[in-house]
């Protein structure tokens, strides 16, 4: 990756939904801020209290097995990544956005700081499109509400006109004569 600033195209992906926090894994942040997965898991060792639970969390193996499964296409294209046994001896960590913006303390390098910025775009352009599509959908949803209550107006405009239409009900004529009650 070199000097160049990390594409949010190379972020995005690498961004997962787990335990309802969207979270980067270790390894991959590691890959983008081009260190050692191990040497950013000991730098965040050494500063642990800069990382509460909900800024950073270790996977369960099940977790760790579910999204191994995921991205195991696209690992199978790389050498150094399909390499038998690489990560599975460790469970990896989760950082949620505000654990990944306080590993920029924590690797104090200008690669750092230029992926941590580029992270955070990421993470901003991921609520937007999120927003938008909810409010894509509240929108649909009341159209949706409108229409059917349309419905119901036409519906009810259609019924007046047939009871318009239909012809009165006919009254039975009353009989002219003498009527015998018995």
């Amino acid at each position: 990756m070199g000097n160049e600033l990390v594409s949010e195209q190379v972020i995005e992906p690498k961004i997962f939904m787990i335990r309802g926090h969207k979270v980067m894994l270790s390894r991959h942040l590691a890959e983008l801020y081009e260190v050692e997965p191990k040497a950013l898991v000991q730098a965040v060792k050494r500063n642990i209290d800069r990382f509460p639970s909900d800024f950073m969390f270790q996977l369960s193996w099940k977790e760790a097995g579910s999204l191994r499964s995921q991205f195991v296409t696209l690992e199978n294209g790389s050498n150094e990544l399909s390499k038998r046994g690489k990560y599975s001896k460790y469970l990896p960590y989760a950082f949620t956005e505000q654990g990944i913006a306080m590993l920029s303390s924590v690797l104090r390098s200008r690669r750092a700081i230029q992926v941590n910025i580029a992270i955070m775009r990421a993470f901003v352009r991921l609520r937007q499109i999120i927003s938008t599509n909810k409010k894509l959908a509240y929108k649909l949803n009341e159209l949706e509400h409108k229409i059917e209550k349309h419905d119901e107006d036409i519906q009810a405009i259609f019924e007046a006109i047939r009871q318009l239409m239909a012809p009165p009900p006919v009254k039975p004529k009353p009989q002219i004569g003498f009527h015998s009650n018995y």
